[in-house]
């Protein structure tokens, strides 16, 4: 069986956020929501640096977040180490960001597609393994990236 996915937002995505864990949960997936669970509003790092660290931790094999654009969440998750996050608005690259990049974060923006769009570009994510071979020389050089302090 694998692990949970976890999945958060800011204020501005938490009706999406509900409608993709209610979605993936109904395709047999195990969800852990790490919040926020208001629309009072809220600062996204903090939820991105959950759901990263519960990927990092291994509480999960990966994460999903929603903020409004997708960007702000984006960003905050490619600074944790070892994440490879990838702000998807197409189903394409979703499926790729997977098969080549073995992103282990998916960001979304909830101002910018719709719910169902979300709930499918998810389940592409979740359901699309990564390809390795020469993809992998690729994925160990943007991690190398990490690790050089410039």
């Amino acid at each position: 069986m694998s692990k949970p996915i976890a999945v958060a937002c800011d204020h501005a995505a938490l009706d999406m956020k509900n409608e993709v864990i209610s979605y993936l949960k109904s395709q047999g997936y195990e969800c852990v929501d790490y919040g926020t669970y208001t629309k009072d509003s809220c600062n996204y790092p903090d939820y991105a640096e959950k759901v990263c660290d519960a990927v990092n931790e291994g509480k999960s094999d990966m994460g999903i977040l929603i903020c409004g654009t997708g960007i702000g969440m984006s960003m905050a998750a490619n600074k944790c180490k070892g994440i490879r996050a990838a702000l998807c608005s197409d189903t394409f690259s979703a499926r790729f960001t997977r098969l080549h990049n073995d992103a282990n974060v998916l960001c979304m923006g909830a101002r910018t597609i719709g719910a169902g769009l979300a709930c499918d570009i998810a389940d592409i994510f979740v359901k699309t393994g990564f390809e390795g071979g020469r993809h992998q020389t690729r994925i160990d050089m943007v991690m190398a990236l990490e690790n050089k302090g410039k």
